[in-house]
C-alpha cells in the first residue's frame, strides 16, 4: 500500500453523497500513504458537499482520532506482551509508564504485531439528512480508566478560552494528557459543534469516535431556495390526462361500481392494455388469458387499479416532458421489478405491500427523472431565478446530479395526489429509518432492491448498505444477498427478453 499512490475516486464520492451512502476505509498500521489519501477522501467529500470551509478543522479532528485509534490498538499489543491486564487499576498505571516510549522506539514491531492481531482503524465518511457524519472505529474497546480520562478531559474544555489557554494549562504528558482531543473540541466550536455534535460509543468490543456536524447555514439555504423553486414550478410540469384523472376521483367514491370503474378503463387504450398485462402475468397464475376487462378490474382490486393509475399516468407526463434517459429508466424498471418480487418473498403476508411495491420501485427516483426529462429552458428559468437570489451555481448542479432527489420527487408525487405510501418511499428512499413507521418496511424494501442493482453493477459495496435493513429481510451475509441479487437479474434479463 505505501509504495504505490492511491487515487480519489470522486465519482463514487458523489454516488455516495446522492444516494446517502457511507464510505469507509479500513487500515490495520496506518502507514503515511494511507493517512494522506484519508485526508485527500475528506477534503474530496467537503468539496463535493460545498463544505471546503470545515476542511481544515475536520482534517485536524481525523488525523487526531485515527492517531488515537491506532494508538488503542497498539496498546493492547503492548499490554499483552507485558502480561499486564489493561483492565485492571494498578497494572493499567504501571504499563503507561513506558508505554510510549517503548512502543516509538519499536513502532514497526508493534503495527506488525497489530495487523496479525486484527486490529484494524475505519475512518467512515456520510451525508445524510442534511448532516456530514465522521467516524473513526477501531476494534479496541476502551477500558473504564480511558473512557474516564476522556470523559474527564471533555468537561475540562469549557475552562478554556482558546488552544492557546489550554496550552498554557495543561502540564501532564502522561498520554498526551488528552490535549489533542482538548484542542480537537475548540477547534470544531469556532464551526458550530456542541456537546451534541461529538459522542465516544464503546460497545460490541468496539470504539467509535463520531461527530456529527450540519452543513453550513448558506448551504442549506441554497438548498432550501432551489427546491422551493422546484415546487413552485411543479405546476409547469406535465399534468395527468383528463381521463386518469376523472377515473382516480372515480376510484375514492365510495358508491361508484366496478362497472363504471370498467368502462372509464375501456376508454383509454393504454391503461387497458395495462391492465389486461397485469392480470395475465405470472402473478394471477390463470389457467387461460383473460380478456374481459370487468373481470380484471374485479382481479386486480381497487388498490390495484390506482396504483396502475399512477404508473401510466407518471409514465406519460414523463414523456410529455420532452426528454428520456434509458439508463435511468432501465434502473427504474428493473427496481420495480425487484422490489415486486423481494415483496412476493419477504412479505406475502402483507398484501398493501405486495401491491405498492412495483409502483414504488418504478417512481422511487421520480426526482432524478424530473432532472432528466425536464426542458432544458424550464431548467434554465429555476437556475436563473436561483442565481438572481444569490445561491451558489454549484449547489444548483448538485441539486440536478441526485442531491435532495427524494424531497423533490415527494413533492412531485403530493402534487400529482398519490397516496402518502408512494410519497413516503420516494422521499425516503435512501433513508428509510426516516420513513412513518406504517411504510417503514415498504421504503426499505425499496432501498434493498435499489442497492442491489447498484451493488450489481460494482457502483456500491455491501458494506455501505444498511445492517438493520439487510436484518429486517434476514438478509446475513453478503453470499446470500449476491444469491438473491442473482436470482432476481437473471428471472429480470429473462423477462426483459420475453417482452
Amino acid at each position: 500500500m505505501a509504495d504505490r499512490k492511491i487515487s480519489v475516486d470522486t465519482e463514487k464520492i458523489k454516488r455516495a453523497i446522492s444516494s446517502g451512502l457511507p464510505l469507509t476505509i479500513i487500515t490495520y498500521t496506518l502507514p503515511h500513504d494511507m493517512e494522506m489519501y484519508m485526508g485527500e477522501i475528506l477534503e474530496a467529500f467537503l468539496k463535493e458537499l460545498g463544505q471546503s470551509q470545515m476542511v481544515q478543522y475536520l482534517t485536524y479532528c481525523q488525523q487526531e482520532l485515527i492517531t488515537n485509534a491506532k494508538k488503542a490498538n497498539t496498546k493492547r499489543i503492548y499490554f499483552t506482551e507485558k502480561k499486564l491486564d489493561i483492565n485492571n487499576e494498578d497494572d493499567y498505571h504501571e504499563g503507561m509508564k513506558d508505554f510510549k516510549r517503548i512502543t516509538l522506539n519499536n513502532i514497526a514491531y508493534y503495527l506488525e504485531k497489530q495487523k496479525r492481531a486484527g486490529l484494524y482503524v475505519k475512518l467512515v465518511l456520510q451525508f445524510r439528512n442534511n448532516k456530514v457524519k465522521m467516524e473513526v472505529q477501531n476494534n479496541s474497546a476502551l477500558t473504564y480508566f480511558e473512557y474516564k480520562r476522556i470523559h474527564d478531559k471533555l468537561s475540562r474544555v469549557q475552562q478554556y478560552t482558546s488552544v492557546d489557554d489550554a496550552l498554557n494549562q495543561i502540564l501532564d504528558d502522561t498520554e498526551g494528557a488528552g490535549l489533542g482531543l482538548i484542542i480537537m473540541i475548540l477547534m470544531l466550536e469556532k464551526i458550530g459543534m456542541t456537546e451534541e455534535n461529538f459522542q465516544i460509543i464503546s460497545e460490541n468490543g468496539e470504539t467509535i469516535t463520531r461527530i456529527i456536524l450540519p452543513v453550513s447555514l448558506d448551504t442549506r439555504r441554497d438548498l432550501d431556495i432551489i427546491s422551493r423553486e422546484f415546487e413552485k414550478n411543479i405546476d409547469n410540469l406535465p399534468q395527468f390526462s383528463e381521463n386518469i384523472s376523472r377515473l382516480n376521483k372515480l376510484l375514492s367514491d365510495p358508491d361508484a361500481n366496478m362497472s363504471e370503474i370498467a368502462m372509464q378503463i375501456s376508454n383509454d387504450v393504454a391503461l387497458t392494455g395495462e391492465l389486461l398485462k397485469q392480470v395475465n402475468s405470472a402473478a394471477f397464475a390463470l389457467s387461460s388469458p383473460c380478456k374481459n376487462i370487468a373481470d380484471a378490474v374485479k382481479m386486480v382490486g381497487i388498490r390495484g387499479i390506482k396504483n396502475m393509475l399512477f404508473t401510466v399516468g407518471s409514465l406519460k407526463a414523463f414523456a410529455e416532458a420532452g426528454g428520456s434517459n434509458e439508463k435511468l429508466w432501465k434502473h427504474a424498471y428493473q427496481t420495480a421489478f425487484y422490489s415486486y418480487n423481494l415483496a412476493r418473498n419477504f412479505c406475502a403476508s402483507d398484501r398493501a405491500i405486495v401491491e405498492d411495491s412495483y409502483i414504488c420501485g418504478l417512481l422511487h427516483d421520480m426526482g432524478k427523472i424530473i432532472f432528466e426529462t425536464s426542458h432544458p429552458d424550464f431548467l434554465e428559468k429555476i437556475k436563473s431565478v436561483c442565481v438572481a437570489k444569490g445561491t451558489d451555481t454549484d449547489i444548483f448542479e448538485k441539486i440536478l446530479s441526485g442531491v435532495n432527489h427524494g424531497h423533490i420527487g415527494a413533492k412531485i408525487a403530493e402534487k400529482w395526489h398519490f397516496p402518502d405510501s408512494i410519497v413516503s418511499v420516494i422521499r425516503f428512499h435512501h433513508s428509510p429509518e426516516n420513513s412513518p413507521q406504517e411504510y417503514r418496511k415498504l421504503t426499505s424494501l425499496v432501498y434493498l432492491a435499489d442497492l442491489m442493482i447498484h451493488y450489481q453493477e460494482r457502483e456500491v459495496a455491501y458494506y455501505q448498505i444498511d445492517k438493520n435493513v439487510l436484518a429486517m429481510f434476514n438478509i446475513k451475509s453478503e453470499e446470500q444477498f449476491q444469491k438473491i441479487g442473482e436470482k432476481l437479474s437473471q428471472a429480470f434479463i429473462k423477462r426483459t427478453e420475453d417482452v
